[in-house]
């Protein structure tokens, strides 16, 4: 099919590092009676047609005329279970993305939603919302809200305003401590937005004098490496402990995104390494850190050599965002009821195991 080739081609030239890591982000097209969007997991690079799962948007919509539930758990409960429903023949037998019905929701037949780091410099400032007015006036910006179906809801209400107010739909919406969607007509209306919001934000980098990257720094010694990992095996009690390592460069001081705290947790160790340092980050945070900051270099661990993998590159990630958030006033960490939501969403444990098995996984 000519409109799954085409979404195919749109995820691989989105998939790469520059917009999105691990299996973040998602993409989708449509007609009028069916939704194909990404499974859940499995990364953009690594989509084929016959990955998308097809849809039925008479279902979906039923979503958005229920009565909203109270309880956050179980709304979520029963937003998968209406999506997994959906499900038509002729598609995949993954599990939809959790932003699926926001895709449903643009008239437009082209939906790519990436988390780029010159984008969330922007949406994860304490002046984003005011940054993106004055740079992007033609731009839906809304504030944070948990992912999933409630961010449906929200930005259902949200991009009605706006067509309300504009008289046409909005082609991108940005979301704070998130990243954007960008929906098009056609492939190359995906392009524009995307080259327009780019080029922009690296202007305001350079102007603000800053590098749009991290400088590349030494790894650690060979003999620095070695007692470290030995360290962390030590202290962490694991039989089998996949550890990664890089040079320095400065931490993330907390939360930022969704996809961070799901890779690479909350909060990050900095400091000397030590068992009594271990325990008493567990006791504060409620879990083990998965990443390692000292002046010696970096060091994440994990049960397998992708796990580990993702979360230093998540954890650089985050590092980088938090660096380029200087140009709009400095970082805007997530609240903590916003960060327990993602650390216990059933939907991003979910992702996260399926971007460690290699992203083919079933429901």
């Amino acid at each position: 099919m000519h409109l799954l080739k085409t979404i195919t081609e749109l995820s691989h030239e989105f998939g790469t590092s520059e917009y999105v890591l691990g299996g973040g982000g998602n993409t989708s097209v449509k007609d009028a009676e069916t939704l194909w969007v990404k499974p859940s997991g499995v990364t953009l690079i690594d989509l084929r047609p016959e990955d998308f799962v097809a849809l039925d948007r008479a279902q979906v919509r039923r979503l958005f005329e229920a009565a909203a539930v109270e309880d956050a758990v179980k709304r979520e409960v029963v937003a998968k279970e209406t999506l997994l429903a959906a499900r038509r023949p002729e598609g995949s037998s993954g599990r939809p993305s959790v932003e699926a019905p926001l895709h449903h929701i643009f008239p437009q037949r082209f939906v790519v939603h990436t988390h780029p780091a010159l984008v969330n410099g922007l949406t994860c400032a304490q002046r984003g919302a005011e940054a993106c007015a004055r740079l992007f006036p033609d731009i839906l910006w809304m504030p944070y809200c948990d992912p999933g179906y409630t961010l449906s809801r929200e930005a259902e209400r949200a991009i009605d305003e706006y067509t309300r107010r504009h008289g046409c739909p909005p082609s991108v919406l940005m979301i704070q401590n998130h990243g954007i969607f960008v929906a098009g007509d056609s492939p190359d209306d995906i392009r524009t937005d995307y080259r327009r919001l780019m080029e922009t934000l690296r202007g305001e980098y350079r102007a603000a004098g800053l590098e749009c990257d991290l400088p590349t720094t030494p790894p650690p010694n060979g003999e620095t490496d070695r007692r470290m990992r030995g360290i962390l095996r030590e202290v962490l009690s694991k039989d089998v402990l996949q550890v990664q390592s890089c040079g320095p460069f400065s931490p993330p001081r907390g939360p930022l995104s969704p996809d961070h705290i799901v890779y690479a947790r909350s909060f990050v160790h900095v400091g000397p390494v030590t068992a009594a340092s271990v325990s008493d980050f567990r006791h504060r945070h409620g879990y083990a850190p998965r990443v390692f900051f000292t002046d010696d270099g970096v060091w994440s661990v994990g049960d397998n050599e992708n796990e580990a993998r993702l979360a230093l590159m998540f954890a650089r990630d985050g590092a980088r965002v938090q660096y380029l958030t200087a140009a709009f006033g400095g970082p805007q960490y997530l609240s903590d009821r916003a960060r327990a939501f993602i650390e216990n969403w059933e939907v991003e444990h979910y992702r996260r195991r399926v971007a460690l098995e290699g992203g083919r996984s079933t429901p």
